[in-house]
């Protein structure tokens, strides 16, 4: 797919200058590839996607082999907002009207037993994670609150699910004191964390686990048959059963899955520490997401930093200032921080579909796959990776419930879709400005 999105905006082997990079637990490095192994699973992919099932995979005694072009959490997984929503990232009422009722409630559970996934490793590998409950959506105007009041309710209603807090419009200030909000809803059963330590606790679980990880070992060629045999450049991998967990970062491998799941890139930058304003940015340490279609998604670091998340971009290239990419929207909900100080700036490739659900698949009876979390890939990303090790032990059920969500191609294939969906982003975009 012309140009390599594993090294079009990073250098290698290195993390971006990320204030998470900055603060996470530092995590050795794992040697590449060198010579021929033969593994039971080879998994291609260092994200939550791959470590998750690279750990599972251990767990259960198979042997694993994962490779990962850069570093372990080098892409998405290590450059989030760091937000674990409940749910599916398209909403019950979408899927209601997409499945039915009954495979909704089927996929409403995974997303809580994905919540659930993260939160029990968490306890169990990752101490550092900085994990805490909450978080925000917040309305643009009334009516949007009222929806969202609504969905709240029908959570509560359709699926038992008790754990929103409805937000008028001076509770949601008292939380979010920004001029912008109108009111939203607080979901205390969500999270949100220190996205790369969390997966540096997978990758040291996994590797504790016998999983053998090697970084720098970018894939150059798959070759499938009842033994797949994966090349990099130092080696190869004989393995009975592949897992594909690329995400963005996919480039060539596959033509199924690139002609599914369309990188595109997001930014964050983090402020200088705000001390005792920190109060004016957010009252509660809850993360927010707001109703814009290029979503703003901010929340409070630990050292009292604004993480704020907004803007995106849809070529190959990150833009030359991220930072005035971010300040832009920030400022647009914060008033008051036009001329905060922001000590880091960063941009990160995810993976998103059509419907913006995950794309899981069978490519081939010893090939799985799954990516396309759409940015809600902490825990669906950690989860699909549990699913698939269950798959290859033959306990299929949670696979193939979401591997029955459709999957449209994106318009014209992947040398087309850019263009489009850069004019699709646009009018949306447009529409958001013109508050339409």
């Amino acid at each position: 797919m012309g140009m390599n999105l594993l090294y079009s905006n990073d250098r290698k082997g290195e993390y971006p200058d990320s204030w998470y990079a900055a603060t996470a637990i530092p995590m050795e490095r794992f040697a590449a590839l060198d010579g021929s192994v033969t593994a039971d699973v080879c998994v291609v992919g260092g994200g939550y996607t791959g470590l998750s099932a690279a750990l599972h995979l251990a767990e259960a005694g198979m042997s694993v082999v994962l490779l990962d072009a850069q570093r372990v959490g080098f892409g998405a997984s290590g450059r989030n907002g760091g937000q674990l929503g409940s749910g599916q990232r398209m909403d019950q009422e979408g899927l209601e009207a997409l499945m039915g009722g009954p495979e909704a409630q089927k996929l409403w559970q995974l997303g809580e037993d994905a919540k659930d996934l993260v939160k029990s490793l968490i306890a169990r590998h990752g101490q550092d994670c900085h994990l805490k409950p909450g978080v925000a959506w917040t309305a643009f105007s009334e009516k949007e609150a009222a929806e969202l009041h609504d969905y709240g309710r029908h959570l509560q209603d359709r699926y038992g699910y008790s754990s929103i807090e409805l937000l008028g419009k001076d509770a949601c200030w008292a939380m979010c004191p920004s001029p912008a909000y109108k009111g939203g809803i607080l979901d205390h059963g969500a999270g949100h964390l220190h996205p790369l330590n969390y997966a540096f606790s997978l990758a040291r679980a996994a590797a504790a686990a016998g999983a053998v990880i090697h970084e720098g070992s970018e894939v150059l060629d798959i070759e499938e048959g009842a033994k797949l045999r994966i090349r990099t450049a130092g080696g190869s991998v004989t393995a009975d059963h592949l897992v594909l967990a690329c995400n963005g970062y996919l480039g060539g491998l596959n033509g199924q899955v690139a002609a599914r799941v369309m990188p595109i890139n997001n930014f964050v930058v983090a402020t200088e520490p705000l001390g005792g304003d920190a109060a004016r940015v957010l009252a509660r340490d809850v993360a927010v997401a707001d109703t814009k279609f290029v979503v703003n998604y901010f929340r409070l670091s630990h050292d009292k930093r604004l993480l704020f998340g907004g803007g995106e971009s849809y070529g190959y290239r990150f833009p030359s200032d991220i930072q005035a990419t971010v300040r832009k929207p920030m400022t647009e909900i914060f008033p008051h921080l036009k001329d905060v100080k922001i000590d880091y700036a960063w941009g990160g490739t995810l993976g998103i579909t059509m419907k913006r659900m995950p794309y899981l698949a069978r490519l081939a009876p010893n090939v799985l796959t799954a990516s396309g979390y759409s940015g809600h890939g902490v825990g669906t990303a950690t989860h699909a990776g549990k699913l698939m090790a269950q798959a290859i032990q033959g306990q299929a059920e949670g696979f193939d419930t979401l591997a029955r969500v459709p999957a449209p191609r994106f318009p014209g294939g992947p040398r087309m879709r850019s263009p489009l969906l850069v004019l699709a982003m646009t009018w949306f975009a447009l529409r958001d400005r013109l508050g339409v």
